[in-house]
């Protein structure tokens, strides 16, 4: 997967907002609401975890991708998408996970 497939993804996930529910699985999570969309995403972390544990490398893709789909559901509903995702782990690079860390602690 690369930075062009996840602005065009992102651009279907802004589309289906205007969707018909009925229609579009996507747009009946955006119809339903961000409560909805979390339990989704959170549905799924359990989910990868689950089939990590299990140690199939096809069910970890398979929940990894629902995960990373739902994830990207919850942030064009909030008005966010890949791009900024991604430049705040190119703003991360070079930074040791414990300094970052401490940093968020300390806003």
């Amino acid at each position: 997967m690369n930075s062009q497939f996840l602005a065009e993804l992102a651009s279907e996930l802004e589309q289906r907002k205007s969707a018909n529910a009925a229609d579009s699985y996507v747009a009946s999570l955006y119809k339903r609401g961000t409560d909805t969309i979390l339990q989704k995403v959170g549905e799924e972390a359990i989910e990868t975890i689950i089939a990590v544990k299990s140690g199939v490398k096809q069910d970890i893709i398979s929940e990894t991708a629902d995960l990373w789909f739902h994830t990207l559901v919850m942030l064009a509903e909030q008005g966010l998408g890949p791009a900024d995702v991604l430049a705040e782990l190119e703003r991360r690079v070079g930074t040791s996970g414990h300094d970052e860390k401490a940093s968020r602690q300390s806003n």
